[in-house]
This record gives C-alpha cells, sequence and structure tokens, in this order.
C-alpha cells in the first residue's frame, strides 16, 4: 500500500489533479439533482439550466430552495448562507398573482401639482445630467431645470433659485432620514433615494418571540416642490435591501434594490414594500434554475412620481449582478455565471475519465470502465481504479512514463483551458418596462465580462455587447476581448472574438452600427468595429497611442473625445501611468481612425471622477464648452510634519473650448478652495469640485461645501451658495 501511494503521489502531483476528491457520493449528487433536476451522468452539463423564468408560489418552496442550494454550494458547512426573517408571502388570490397596488396617498388635502414654473422665470438653455440613452434619465445628487438647483448635501435637500445667477439665493433647506444617494426632478416633482441601516424584528415559523435582524434598507421619498420654499412630502416607500440603480422614463421611475438571500433558523424574509410603516404589497418572487454561488433577490419597483398612487413591483431571485443598461423599453441587468462549489469536485471526476483515462492502454481503460460502471460505493471504486493505475504505470518503460506523463499533462492543459473560458460567462437577463408595466422577457449568456453599463446597447432590435475573457489555469492564462450581437431573445448571432490578445477594454461607446473600442496593456489601441451586419461584426480600422481612455464621449458622428491617463516607458521596460489625458479623435476615415488632439493634466496621480462617473462629464457642442473635475498633482512639494515631502495638490474644474479645427482650448481653471488643498484632505476634499452644469453664459460647479457661479466666457465669479456642511457628516452621507 505505501509502495501504491508513493507511486500515485509522484504520477499525479506531476499533472496537479486531486482525484481523490472527484469521487463524489451519492448523497452529493442527490443534493445537485435537487437544484437541476438532472439524472444524467455526471458532467458539466448536469449544472446547465432550462433557462425557464420559474415563480415560487409560496415561501417554503424558496425556503427549500435555498435550503437545497446551500447543500449543492457547502455554504451550510460554514454558515454563509443566511434566510432572513419569515413573513406572510402576499399570494392574495388561487392562480398567485400579486396585483398591482395602488396605496392610499400618504396625507389628505395634498394641492394638486401647478403645471411647470413658465418660460419666463427661468431658461430654456442649460444643460442635463449626462446620460447614456435618450430619453432615459439617470439620478444623481445634482440636478437642474434651468431655474433651480437640486443639491443632496449630506442628509440635506437644498433648492438653490439659481437664475439669474447674480440674485442666486437658497430658498429651501430639509433634512432627509437615512443616508441620501440620488435624485431626480420632474417638473414639481422630485424623489430622493436613501439608503439606512435597519433594525427589523420577524417571528419564525411557529416561533413565540421576534427575532432582530439587522439589514439595509432603500427609501424612496417623493416631494411635491410646487412651492421651492417649502417642499412637501407626499409619499414615503422603503425596501429593505441596497439601492443599486434607477432610472426615469417619462413620469415613471424604475428602481432597483438588491437584498441578499439568507439562511438561518429556517426564517425567511421575502421582499416587500411598505408606505411609511404600513407593508403595502409583496412582489411576485421568480427564480431562474440555474445554480448559483449565492443568490439576491432583486426588487424592481415602478413609481408615477406624478400621482403618489401607481406602484408595482417584481423580485427576481438571480446572482449577485453588476451591471445594468436600461433603454426606452427594456432592463438589462447582468452578472457573472457561478457555478456552486460541488461543481468542481464533480469536474475534477469528469476530468478524470474523459481526459486522463483515455490516455492509458486500452485494457486499462476497459477495465476503469467496468469497474465505473459497478454498483461499488466510491471509495471501492477508487481503490480498485488506483491499483490498476499502479499497476499500468509500473509496467510502462522509463520512455514511456515520460511520454505517458507529458500526453496527461498536455490533454489535461488543453482541457482545463477550455472549462475556463467555458466558466467566464457573464448572465443577461433582460425585463421589459412600459408605463410603469415589468415583465420578464428572456435571459441570455455571453462569454466574458462586462466593464460597465457602456459595455451594453440596445439598437435596432439587437442586443450589443462587448466584453473581456480572463482565464487561468495551473500552466498558462489568457485574455483578449469580444463584441457580440444579440437578437430580441438573446440569442447570439453575430460575434467578434479574440481582439487584443493580453490586453482587456478600458472604454467602450456604442453609437448608431459602429462600436469604438479601447483597450490597455502598454499602448491605448483605438477600435472601430462596424456592427452594421449584425451578424458579421468587423473592426473597420484601429490607432495605437501612448495612454488609454477610461471614458469615449461623441463629439459629432465624425469625432470621439476621450478621457483617461497618459503613459509612458520607465527604466525597468515597463509602463508608467502619468497625469490625465484628453484626446479628441477623427473617424471620418474609419479604417484610419486618427488623434487630431491631446491635452495633459498633472503628473502622476492626478485623477478624475470622470473618469468613472460619466455624470462629472459636462459637455456642450455648440457651446464649445467641455468641463472636467481635476485633482491635480503639481511637481513642486511642501513639507509635511508626519509624512514629510509630498506632492502639491490642486482641486477644481477645468474649463475648455473644444473644436476639430482648433482642439482643446484651456479657458480657465475654477476651484472652490484658497491655495493649495488642506493637508487633511489630500485625497477626499469637501472642496473637491464634483458636479458642473449651466445656464445661458453661466457655469455654476457644485462640491461639498458650495455652488460657485462663473462667467462661460472667462471664468470671472459671478456669485457663490455655501452649503450646509458638516465636517463630522461628511463621510457618512457619502461625500468623497
Amino acid at each position: 500500500m505505501i509502495k501504491k501511494t508513493a507511486i500515485l503521489m509522484v504520477l499525479f502531483s506531476v499533472i496537479g489533479i486531486t482525484i481523490f476528491s472527484g469521487c463524489i457520493q451519492s448523497s452529493s449528487t442527490v443534493g445537485i439533482d435537487k437544484i437541476t433536476g438532472n439524472t444524467s451522468d455526471i458532467a458539466i452539463s448536469q449544472f446547465e439550466s432550462t433557462q425557464e423564468l420559474k415563480k415560487f408560489l409560496s415561501v417554503q418552496e424558496i425556503r427549500e430552495f435555498l435550503k437545497a442550494s446551500a447543500y449543492n454550494s457547502n455554504y451550510n458547512r460554514f454558515g454563509w448562507y443566511d434566510l432572513r426573517g419569515s413573513g406572510d408571502f402576499g399570494m392574495v388570490d388561487s392562480s398567485g398573482a400579486a396585483p398591482k397596488i395602488v396605496p392610499a396617498a400618504v396625507s389628505e388635502g395634498v394641492p394638486v401639482p401647478a403645471p411647470a414654473y413658465a418660460g419666463s422665470q427661468g431658461t430654456s438653455d442649460y444643460s442635463k445630467t449626462n446620460i447614456q440613452v435618450e430619453g432615459v434619465d439617470e439620478a444623481d445628487f445634482v440636478k437642474n431645470d434651468g431655474k433651480y438647483i437640486y443639491v443632496l448635501a449630506q442628509n440635506k435637500l437644498v433648492i438653490v433659485d439659481a437664475y439669474p445667477a447674480v440674485d442666486a439665493g437658497t430658498l429651501s433647506t430639509i433634512t432627509i432620514n437615512g443616508r441620501p444617494k440620488e435624485m431626480f426632478v420632474n417638473d414639481d416633482r422630485l424623489i430622493v433615494f436613501t439608503e439606512e441601516n435597519d433594525e427589523v424584528y420577524i417571528y419564525p415559523e411557529y416561533g413565540y418571540r421576534p427575532m432582530p435582524r439587522y439589514t439595509a434598507k432603500t427609501s424612496a421619498f417623493i416631494y411635491d416642490i410646487t412651492d421651492r420654499k417649502k417642499p412637501e412630502q407626499v409619499a414615503n416607500y422603503s425596501i429593505n435591501g441596497n439601492y443599486f440603480r434607477s432610472r426615469m422614463i417619462g413620469d415613471y421611475v424604475y428602481l432597483i434594490v438588491k437584498d441578499s438571500a439568507y439562511y438561518r433558523d429556517d426564517v425567511i424574509d421575502v421582499p416587500v414594500i411598505k408606505q411609511g410603516s404600513v407593508k403595502i404589497m409583496s412582489p411576485d418572487v421568480y427564480y431562474f434554475d440555474n445554480p448559483e454561488q449565492n443568490y439576491v433577490f432583486h426588487i424592481i419597483a415602478s413609481i408615477n412620481i406624478k400621482s403618489d398612487k401607481d406602484i408595482d413591483a417584481k423580485s427576481f431571485m438571480m446572482g449577485y449582478s453588476d451591471n445594468v443598461y436600461v433603454s426606452g423599453n427594456n432592463i438589462y441587468i447582468t452578472y457573472r455565471k457561478n457555478l456552486p462549489v460541488r461543481y468542481y469536485e464533480v469536474q475534477r471526476e469528469e476530468r478524470f475519465y474523459k481526459v486522463i483515462m483515455p490516455q492509458l492502454p486500452k485494457d486499462a481503460q476497459d477495465r476503469i470502465n467496468a469497474i465505473r460502471d459497478s454498483n461499488l460505493s466510491s471509495y471501492e471504486k477508487w481503490d480498485k481504479i488506483s491499483s490498476i493505475l499502479e499497476e499500468t504505470y509500473n509496467s510502462m518503460s522509463e520512455k514511456q512514463k515520460q511520454d505517458y506523463i507529458k500526453n496527461v499533462e498536455k490533454a489535461v492543459e488543453e482541457y482545463e483551458i477550455k472549462i475556463a473560458q467555458e466558466l467566464e460567462k457573464t448572465v443577461i437577463q433582460k425585463i421589459r418596462i412600459d408605463k410603469g408595466n415589468i415583465e420578464y422577457e428572456t435571459k441570455g449568456e455571453v462569454p466574458g465580462s462586462l466593464l460597465n453599463q457602456f459595455s451594453m446597447d440596445e439598437f435596432n432590435d439587437y442586443f450589443r455587447v462587448a466584453t473581456t475573457t480572463q482565464f487561468w489555469t495551473r500552466g498558462s492564462s489568457g485574455q483578449y476581448n469580444n463584441v457580440y450581437v444579440m437578437d430580441k431573445d438573446l440569442s447570439i448571432v453575430g460575434k467578434l472574438e479574440e481582439i487584443a490578445q493580453d490586453e482587456r477594454i478600458y472604454s467602450t461607446r456604442f453609437i448608431g452600427n459602429r462600436l469604438y473600442m479601447v483597450t490597455f496593456k502598454q499602448i491605448d489601441p483605438l477600435f472601430v468595429i462596424d456592427l452594421s451586419d449584425p451578424k458579421d461584426p468587423k473592426v473597420l480600422g484601429e490607432l495605437k497611442i501612448p495612454g488609454f481612455s477610461d471614458y469615449l464621449h461623441p463629439y459629432d458622428e465624425n469625432h470621439i473625445i476621450g478621457v483617461g491617463k497618459e503613459t509612458g516607458g520607465n527604466e525597468w521596460g515597463g509602463v508608467s501611468i502619468k497625469g490625465v489625458k484628453l484626446s479628441l479623435f477623427d473617424v471620418s476615415d474609419v479604417e484610419k481612425p486618427k488623434q487630431i488632439d491631446t491635452y495633459e493634466i498633472g503628473s502622476a496621480g492626478t485623477d478624475s471622477e470622470a473618469l468613472r462617473d460619466h455624470r462629472a462629464f459636462l459637455f456642450d457642442k455648440e457651446k464649445d464648452l467641455l468641463v472636467i473635475p481635476i485633482r491635480e498633482i503639481r511637481e513642486t512639494e511642501r513639507l509635511d510634519r508626519v509624512y514629510g515631502y509630498m506632492p502639491r495638490v490642486w482641486q477644481g474644474a477645468y474649463v475648455f473650448g473644444i473644436t476639430p479645427e482648433d482642439g482643446f482650448k484651456l479657458r480657465g481653471k475654477i476651484s472652490h478652495l484658497d491655495g493649495y488643498e488642506e493637508e487633511m484632505y489630500y485625497w477626499d476634499s469637501p472642496g473637491a469640485v464634483r458636479r458642473s452644469l449651466y445656464m445661458d453664459d453661466v457655469l455654476y460647479t457644485v462640491s461639498a461645501r458650495k455652488i460657485l457661479m462663473n462667467s462661460l466666457t472667462n471664468t470671472t465669479e459671478i456669485n457663490s451658495i455655501d452649503l450646509p456642511f458638516e465636517r463630522n457628516q461628511y463621510y457618512e452621507y457619502g461625500w468623497r
């Protein structure tokens, strides 16, 4: 027995395979089958789903599903799963359907909203939030309507009469419960989304006392702002979970809240929506029978911001999502495909039979297959199989042994690369929306992972996606990029794969029938990709330049603006990241895109929020205007008593003129600080400019401390409004 073990250890340590753990007990397979419903031979396909949408009809069904999932994922061994508190599932009739709820108004006598302000009160020439899809508004902590500026300043909602700038003043400041995140403004209505940590009490099934549960809670506060001096709260909706994303189309706001499913003491708390402290609905819970390592309730609620009486919601139990894209008709939620822990055990067994065993002589294969098909226990099977392996290996000559090990290593490496590529996938869930109605459509998958919402686009009934595939095995790794075109059912109809080997996507922008894509490793290739034939995407042109762009924005049909970082070589032959870089690309000749101008700001460490958040980017072609917030690292240093010599930091906004003929022309720089940055706020200053907007010929910049008004023509200061700022609340309420 010692000899057998030693031989096997030598053989299989070379190829790096742990076979003992690959023999799955029958009880484990039963645990897997509870999730998949698959009774076929053990194989990777066993873990695939039917792709069907299903609805839970009771809390008990959810509990059993998550119990089986926890067993299948091994999470119950460590207590990682937790089922949240118990409650009525809210099924209101024999069909199990939860109808649209029309709650009563919060208070009687709420005045009918007056029409929006007359044109003479404000200006029609004003900027709006920089959005991805025309007609689909995105929430932000700053909004304006050509007359008023609305700011979430720490835990306050501040409304400023901002036009004309010389007469600007604060009209109202109200305290918002929780941590304000973002908001929408629609004529005389305003909705604020907040998060807070909440303690709720639930009764376990047939329990005798309530149990405390700590959870995040997202609230939506709706205000009537007909009188901007006295905003009046008219609705207060809340959902357990974290605020994820929101969009507004017309008068309908779509809110997405994520709440993890936990397993504890057989108690589950399904999603509910409350108005104040009163539960007004329990959305139906839908799920997909694909296995996941974790499950998250995605509650999608639609709220008519104008009526206060119209709310609908549905909950979808999916994996842990990372990105959302919303068109005028659909919500697309994406997440990385994950398989349970048990999958990897089954996969090791499959690898032995499909990859290693075929490298053995035919007689040894036949004997092993006979044992595999027998009724022996897993341990007895492996004991006999390992004896055959020992016997076969000992009968080989030295050359045969070397050839055998070499062949196994090659076959295993090829197999693992294929499996790693198969596992690197993104799941896309498509949900149709129409005037507040929410209906599930379909589900699809694409290889690779998505960078952000700009990695997706809907155009002419097609859904386009750009992904990066990265995989690692014991012997190799790979990285490349892909473009997929999917039909309305999310089936892939066209693809372009393995673009820019060993690089990853840094930014993408779909514009009509073209995709502009930037990848990076040592240089910045800008790809122009033709999508006019959905079934046959093609690379039209490529431009290789130093640096990279994190965000791409259309200037016009022939020019693209890029915001990213400059790069340069270093003494070790690698790449060093330098300051913020603005680029203007001419793509009129799609086969030969050109960089026609650049502007570099600061040295290494210089940063801009616009690199990560497109809402911080202000551009208007007609006004010849580009504004971005900047944290600039300058070459000169200052002496710090604790840290020694530190670089000097400047916080503010750079204001440019921009045309294809003249490129970038600096108009001026605006700072909310006097002199250099305060030492204690090297990274996160309350004086840092985070947003900018314009009304007529006035530029408004917003920091945690104030709103500053400057002339667009020469950036001279016109006026300033202080915002309520408390230093001890600075980080608590999300100002970075």
